[in-house]
């Protein structure tokens, strides 16, 4: 996969259902623009960093845990974005919504089922019996 053309994906990656602590991921060449968009900050590679979680109006939607690692040190081997917050539905749509709105590029995108693990495989962060 090259990583350059490919749309930067946003899921939620922790199990549906009303949950303490949810979290929503993004991988990507966009993530970083993501992140300091709805954090408002610089965030330390692979540092659990405690941010406000804001809109593009700079309404705080959560706030909580961000993780930034850049590429490749991450699961999928693209730049990636952690958001832990809390695990309400309409709270964690809320912030994909925002990450897609956050994007200058406007090429962020909802993940399809298994598309991180796809794109990990693609870019040998998995082998086939691992993925």
């Amino acid at each position: 996969m090259n990583a350059l053309h490919a749309p930067t994906i946003v899921a939620i990656a922790t199990p549906p259902g009303r949950g303490g602590v949810g979290i929503v991921r993004v991988s990507g060449a966009g993530a970083y623009a993501i992140a300091t968009s709805i954090t408002r900050r610089t965030l330390p590679p692979r540092v659990a960093t405690f941010a406000a979680f804001k809109d593009a109006n700079g309404t705080t939607l959560d706030e909580g845990l961000a993780l930034w690692f850049p590429a490749p040190h991450s699961y999928t081997g693209e730049a990636t974005l952690e958001l832990h917050g809390h695990g309400s539905p309409f709270l964690l749509l809320s912030l994909v919504e925002a990450c897609i709105a956050a994007d200058p590029s406007g090429l962020t995108r909802m993940a399809q089922p298994g598309e991180f693990t796809q794109r990990a495989f693609l870019n040998g962060k998995l082998d086939l019996a691992q993925a």
